[in-house]
């Protein structure tokens, strides 16, 4: 089982050190995931994904509009090497990629420490830095402690390689720097007009509810009332 699983750890490392020098003919391209480009626009990345721009999820319709495009990366035919990344979640501010967030699949980086993902990593995008000061671990999407292993950064861009407890797993999340405060501010703005705003639709789901629940009765009485009988 060991000899097995240090296999599979090792075919997931050979892949993800492949994909990074195939991604890297430009070394040190902060801009790029494979042949995504962060700053590219919704139908441009879901053509390069092969999936359909309306498959993206609208996350906040207000004041900006954040969309999520979900991709599955397939290993290319049957002798292809494993594929790593489980799941690439694109995200859009006003229809232009911002984040790329990248989970790798746990049993294929079963095994694999932090450092040799790193060197895979650091194939693609140079020499990486530690963040600055001590590691800490924050809450990820789900509430489970995530801790950021290593960055990747320039002047537009920044990739960061994080563990989760979960699993655990690790996740790549590339960020364009210059949209990351208006997509924050957006997103606080977006939930407190949700939370303002929440009482009202409430009100307005429950009135819509009654409506249907009387025009379904007010149909049954048309239908039974001609046909009843003592």
């Amino acid at each position: 089982m060991t000899k097995f699983v240090g296999t599979i750890a090792i075919s997931a490392l050979t892949s993800l050190i492949a994909l990074g020098m195939a991604s890297a003919l430009l070394a040190e391209d902060l801009s790029t995931y494979r042949n995504f480009q962060l700053g590219t626009d919704l139908a441009t990345v879901a053509k390069q994904a092969g999936e359909s721009p309306s498959q993206a999820k609208v996350i906040h319709g207000r004041p900006a509009l954040i969309q999520e495009l979900e991709w599955r990366p397939q290993p290319l035919g049957s002798t292809a090497q494993a594929e790593p990344a489980k799941e690439v979640v694109f995200s859009f501010y006003n229809g232009e990629l911002y984040q790329i967030v990248v989970n790798y699949d746990r049993y294929a980086t079963e095994g694999l420490t932090a450092g040799d993902l790193v060197d895979a990593i650091s194939a693609a995008y140079g020499v990486s830095a530690k963040p600055a000061g001590p590691a800490k671990s924050t809450p990820g999407s789900y509430g489970d402690p995530e801790e950021v292993l290593a960055q990747w950064e320039d002047s537009q861009y920044r990739f960061d390689l994080i563990r989760s407890s979960y699993g655990p797993s690790f996740k790549l999340v590339g960020l364009l720097k210059r949209l990351d405060v208006p997509v924050q501010a957006a997103i606080v703005e977006a939930r407190r007009l949700d939370e303002k705003e929440a009482p009202q639709r409430d009100a307005e789901r429950i009135a819509a509810e009654n409506e249907t629940e009387r025009a379904k009765l007010e149909k049954a009485r048309l239908l039974n009332k001609p046909r009843f009988r003592l």
